[in-house]
């Protein structure tokens, strides 16, 4: 397999870093565009003894770092809610919680990533989980068709401290639900058990009113790639239960 190949296996997955470092898919995008850019013009930056994964994400941080964009003064308040809770963290803090808890990078990794050491990275994720717990907890609508995952979903969602508003199996259920509850977030999966769309059920409600989603899939590609609705986040089934914990923070 050519080092293209390898490195089109994760972008998928750098664009959904991207995105929630950023606060947008376009801003993610044009960081990911950048970071590939650099990788055609000197492919050894990946040699250097890591994997690749880790070789791209360290070339992306480096870029990333390299520009203001993440301290832009008014930044924050472009966001979308979700967005906001996260530029509340500091930047190098906000990178290792998402590195953990979203990428599902070893502390190892993430800490080559960053270029720090694990004792360090512990402490900057610990500081972004402080700074996470200050916030509120919200109503949480599921649209899950696969009775088991609906039930682990709802029992972690209130373990949290959130309200589920319900479950609904199906579009119509979901928009249903949505028009009589609105929603503080959304837990979607994309396939459901009908043969409809919970993508299409979240695009419809986010013409109703904006909410932030989260889509827990065992078909990532299909939000990976297209028009999709913002503003969202991505999880692949199987899925660890803190892993949805952290991106629902």
């Amino acid at each position: 397999m050519s080092i293209s190949q390898i490195v089109a296996q994760h972008v998928p997955y750098l664009r959904r870093y991207a995105r929630a470092l950023t606060g947008s898919q376009q801003s993610g995008d044009a960081y990911v565009a950048a970071t590939l850019e650099a990788l055609v013009q000197d492919p050894s930056v990946l040699d250097n003894g890591a994997s690749t994964r880790v070789g791209l994400y360290r070339l992306f941080t480096t870029i990333w770092n390299s520009v203001g964009v993440n301290t832009e003064p008014g930044l924050s308040a472009s966001h979308q809610p979700v967005e906001r809770h996260l530029s509340q963290i500091a930047p190098l803090p906000r990178q290792a919680f998402l590195l953990i808890a979203l990428e599902g990078l070893s502390e190892d990794e993430a800490a080559k990533v960053l270029d720090i050491d694990v004792p360090q990275l512990r402490e900057l994720v610990d500081q972004s989980g402080r700074e996470l717990a200050a916030e509120i907890a919200t109503d949480v609508l599921i649209i899950e068709d696969e009775t088991f995952i609906a039930l682990d979903l709802e029992a972690l969602v209130e373990g949290l401290g959130h309200n589920v508003l319900g479950v609904a199996r199906t579009h119509s259920e979901a928009v249903a639900l949505a028009r009589t509850k609105q929603p503080g977030v959304i837990l979607a999966d994309i396939q459901l058990a009908d043969g409809s769309s919970g993508l299409d059920a979240v695009n419809e409600m986010l013409r109703l009113f904006e909410v932030p989603v989260i889509f827990i899939t065992a078909y990532p590609e299909r939000f990976l790639t297209g028009e999709r609705p913002e503003p969202a986040f991505l999880i692949a089934k199987p899925f660890q239960p803190a892993t949805v914990s952290a991106v629902l923070s």
